[in-house]
């Protein structure tokens, strides 16, 4: 499924470079629109969506009353927070590029699919209106599901890592400060004996010459 709809998503990318590249060479405006869409989570338990658009005229001539229209949110999940879900420019240049911003909130739990926004112009040499589609959003899983942030037992935790660690560390000192009194005594105790064993033998010694 996964790969059925990487291999169609690339088909289509694939053909709107065609079509933009093959339109771009000849007169006219070409109008290509990208749509973002990225969600926060609010302390108040609603999301908020921020949406923006960059509309671009690839084409090599004017775009002449260009509108746009992002009116696919549906009104009994968000509610706008600010600016508008449409607005208009005058003239989009060749070469040009104009972006559009607002903001929505939304407080019911779904899985929304957005649609495209659509930018219609006029062009000097056509009576109809022309039009164009910006890019589809991926969809929106508002109010989903998220394991909620355990920063306080994480906090906790490290303190009883650090204490673990901590009390490894003292015992390991100990043992070693420990095996280095043991050695110590030992040694002290070797050299003793080795003196009184060496005077043993003086005096065996000393016996055997006087004999």
């Amino acid at each position: 499924m996964a790969g059925w709809i990487g291999r169609s998503v690339i088909c289509v990318l694939a053909a709107l470079l065609l079509a933009s590249s093959t339109i771009a060479s000849s007169d006219g405006p070409f109008i290509i629109a990208n749509k973002k869409a990225k969600l926060t989570r609010l302390k108040s338990g609603s999301e908020r969506v921020s949406v923006s658009i960059d509309v671009y005229n690839q084409g090599s001539t004017t775009a002449y009353d260009v509108t746009l229209n992002d009116g696919g949110w549906t009104q009994d999940i968000f509610d706008i927070v600010s600016g508008n879900t449409s607005t208009s420019w005058e003239r989009l240049d060749a070469g040009a590029l104009q972006s559009h911003s607002f903001e929505l909130e939304a407080k019911t739990k779904t899985m929304f699919y957005g649609a495209p926004a659509v930018i219609t112009y006029r062009v000097p040499t056509k009576a109809a209106l022309q039009e164009a589609y910006s890019t589809p959003i991926l969809p929106l899983d508002i109010l989903a599901d998220r394991p909620p942030e355990k920063k306080f037992e994480w906090v906790s935790f490290d303190v009883d890592i650090f204490k673990h660690v901590h009390c490894s560390v003292y015992l390991v000192l100990c043992s070693l400060t420990t095996l280095a009194i043991f050695f110590l005594f030992a040694w002290n105790y070797f050299v003793v004996a080795s003196e009184i064993l060496q005077a043993k033998v003086c005096i065996i010694l000393a016996s055997c010459l006087f004999l």
